[in-house]
């Protein structure tokens, strides 16, 4: 009965959908035409420079959010030009009361809506759904990522280009120069590409605007770009940037069980080079050789106590990050973190016509962490083998849409392999977006019964598949998907935690947006229902909500889990629950304030049995002065159970709690000090297992002082001072110390 309502409600999505009205067309912005400069523009964040004056002018601008592609409240102004080895672009934005811009200095990539800034969607292969973004804020602080409307936002590319930010009596200006050799478009005669300016202006509400208009409704961005024209005679290429490193550490440890005195042991040097070669500005060879892939800072905290999955972590590290939209499948086949200390790689990407193409090849000396997935959790084992991994995936898109074919291979020789291959596609109109993947896995696990009993040298055939449908107009939005992932399905180079089920999902959404205190209404309900392939019930619910939002950048949300059911262990635990989320950026000085969490039902997972609890998360982003940032963070999750004659016990309670303080002299150089404390405290007697520890903490502390002359040449000293709780101890002991220094210099030719 259950799997009867959830699929109506999935097929209710689908026919509401197609009687509602239809999104406005994705009709492109107004053409722009581009003329060369023969004068020299200084980069200062003046405006002043004759290169200048006969720049193409962008005086038309939008308010697409709160409003509904309104003439703006404020006065913007775009410039565009170019010279024979740079394109360049220049704002310059009216502001009534200069003194409430907000511009706090901080580090590279730390940009939020609560400040003001501009951007430039820059799509250089003028495929209409793509585009490299280069933002920069009011104090000059830059920004970039990739931008897809097939894929989404990715915020972890890096490009080389300069800017200059200034605050002058009547708002502030902005200059962007960005060298020929960061773009990729097709060296051949006339460009013709696509553009669009955007400008952030956070006050009572936060403000966007655009130099096209943004209709409501749509499902893709960049298709709105702007025709840009006139660019012609642009260098072909021939790129070469060198950046090699070296590194030196020291590192204290235990001079026998946790909780005896460190000793410091001896220093260890070590190097390595990240090289990238454009052979023409379509294709790029990346190689490295013993590249130093250490974070530089700790993850972002998450609790991990009563979860069935393994957590998820973001990519940073330069080598993966190329082309990184084509990494990005429904299925998330390809992990690059899985890949954790290569001796060395190279990787291939490009695009020859409209077929996108990448290919990577790396030698990991293992020792990272494995997922073992199944139907209602996950594990992890030590993969402590060398191994050799392929990854590659061709794209050929047909407008706004695409089909694509993906293969991994990840060969451990006689400690086994894993090799995973299939199609994927994206169709895509005005209102709708269909999207979907098949794989097949062919998986032989490694003989290490010692490590994990899973892996015992079996060989393991599967495949997994994923369907998506999403229907969008200016009022109602539906999502319907459904997932079939075999039991023996693995993919070693992804990151896919949960095999052996089959899943139903659905969502319906209507939106108003009224004037006023509040910008925003949104009500929904989303449903969802998964068993496993027998078809014993895992997981379902109906999730009704609602969330504003408000003044003062506000988000008001709340849901409530009102039935829903989840396997824990052999026993299906009902669970109701509310779940909320408050957040507002209100000034310059309090630039991000907020609590999310939930209360209700759950279960106990460790111990098979229905609980009541709940969590609380939350987080201010503060700045006391324009160049000093206190992140604060406070997290905690508990679980209360019934045991026999001991009804409502606290069967654990865990913590996160972090301190990161960030004082940065320029856009270029900062001090960061971080502490972090996390605590598990645990009943022992209400666990079945009697071996379970009743309390577990650590704690980390670091500071870093930083030079950042661009994202590759970079210099770092830093001390880290780690501490762990011992078996039955009661206080926190040293467990390592380390100082570490670290040079890099990208060399360009």
């Amino acid at each position: 009965m259950r799997r009867a309502w959830t699929v109506a409600g999935a097929v209710l999505a689908l026919a509401g959908g197609v009687r509602a009205g239809a999104a406005q067309s994705s009709q492109p912005g107004a053409p722009i035409q581009i003329a060369r400069t023969a004068r020299p523009i200084v980069v200062d964040g003046s405006l002043q420079d004759e290169g200048w004056l006969g720049a193409a002018r962008v005086d038309t601008w939008y308010e697409v959010s709160p409003g509904d592609n309104l003439a703006p409240r404020v006065r913007s102004v775009g410039y565009l030009t170019y010279d024979d080895s740079f394109f360049y672009a220049a704002f310059e934005f009216f502001d009534p009361s200069p003194a409430s811009i907000r511009a706090p200095v901080t580090d590279r990539d730390n940009l939020s809506n609560s400040i003001d800034y501009a951007c430039l969607e820059l799509d250089t292969r003028n495929d209409g759904h793509s585009a490299m973004e280069f933002c920069a804020t009011a104090s000059g602080v830059q920004f970039d990522a990739m931008q897809d409307d097939q894929s989404g936002e990715d915020q972890s590319p890096d490009f080389f280009w300069d800017s200059a930010a200034r605050i002058t009596a009547t708002g502030w200006s902005l200059e962007v120069r960005i060298p020929f050799s960061t773009l990729r478009y097709s060296g051949a005669g006339a460009q013709a590409w696509g553009i669009i300016l955007t400008r952030n202006y956070p006050r009572d509400f936060r403000y966007q605007l655009m130099s096209t208009r943004l209709p409501r409704g749509g499902n893709c961005f960049i298709c709105r770009e702007s025709p840009l024209t006139g660019l012609d005679g642009l260098p072909g290429g021939r790129h070469l940037i060198l950046a090699p490193y070296v590194a030196g550490s020291q590192t204290a440890l235990p001079i026998g069980d946790l909780g005896t005195p460190l000793a410091t042991g001896s220093v260890h040097t070590h190097g390595g080079a990240d090289l990238k070669w454009t052979p023409d500005a379509q294709n790029v060879l990346d190689m490295t050789f013993k590249p130093d892939f250490s974070q530089i800072e700790a993850d972002t905290a998450q609790i991990s106590a009563n979860t069935r999955f393994a957590l998820f972590f973001p990519e940073k590290r330069p080598f993966f990050l190329e082309g990184v939209n084509l990494f990005s499948t429904p299925i998330q086949a390809v992990y690059t973190r899985t890949i954790t200390d290569p001796n060395g790689g190279a990787r291939m990407t490009g695009k020859v016509g409209d077929v996108a193409y990448t290919a990577l090849f790396a030698q990991d000396a293992g020792g990272g962490t494995a997922i073992i997935p199944g139907s209602n959790g996950s594990s992890s084992v030590n993969a402590d083998f060398t191994s050799i991994v392929l990854i590659g995936r061709v794209k050929k898109e047909l407008g706004n849409s695409y089909v694509s074919a993906l293969v991994t291979d990840r060969d451990a020789g006689a400690s086994g392999h894993n090799r995973v291959v299939g199609p994927d596609f994206q169709w895509r109109t005005d209102t709708e977006v269909v999207r979907g993947q098949w794989l097949v896995s062919d998986t032989k696990t490694p003989d290490r019964p010692d490590l994990i009993a899973d892996w015992n040298g079996q060989r393991l055939t599967s495949s997994a598949a994923h369907v998506e449908w999403s229907h969008s107009t200016t009022h109602f939005n539906s999502f319907a998907g459904y997932n079939d992932f075999g039991n023996g399905f693995r993919a070693d180079s992804g990151f896919v935690p949960q095999v052996g089920y089959r899943e139903t999902i659905g969502s319906l959404n209507w939106t108003v947006r009224p004037t006023g205190f509040v910008s925003q209404l949104q009500t929904f309900v989303n449903l969802d229902r998964q068993t496993d392939r027998s078809g014993v019930l895992i997981t379902d619910g109906v999730e009704p909500g609602a969330a504003i939002n408000t003044q003062w950048n506000g988000l008001l949300q709340v849901r409530w889990l009102a039935a829903s059911h989840v396997l824990a262990g052999n026993q299906q635990i009902f669970r109701r629950q509310l779940a909320y989320v408050a957040q507002f950026s209100p000034s310059r000085q309090v630039a991000q304030i907020g609590v999310n969490g939930w209360f209700g039902s759950d279960a106990d997972y460790d111990n098979a049995r229905p609980g009541r609890g709940g969590s609380i998360n939350a987080n201010a982003t503060l700045h006391p002065t324009d160049h000093l940032e206190l992140l604060l963070l406070q997290n905690a999750s508990w679980l209360n159970v019934d045991a026999p004659a001991r009804p409502d016990q606290r069967l654990f309670t865990a913590q996160v709690s972090r301190v990161r303080a960030t004082y940065s002299f320029t856009a270029r150089a900062f001090v960061r000090v971080i502490g972090q404390y996390v605590s598990t405290d645990r009943d022992q007697s209400l666990y079945a297992d009697p071996t379970t520890t009743p309390r577990s903490a650590d704690f980390s502390g670091s500071a870093l002082v930083a030079y950042k002359l661009n994202w590759q040449s970079v210099l770092f000293v830093g001390y880290g001072d780690d501490r762990d709780l011992p078996d039955n101890g009661s206080r926190l002991v040293p467990s390592d110390r380390q100082v570490f220094v670290k040079i890099s210099y990208a060399i360009q030719r």
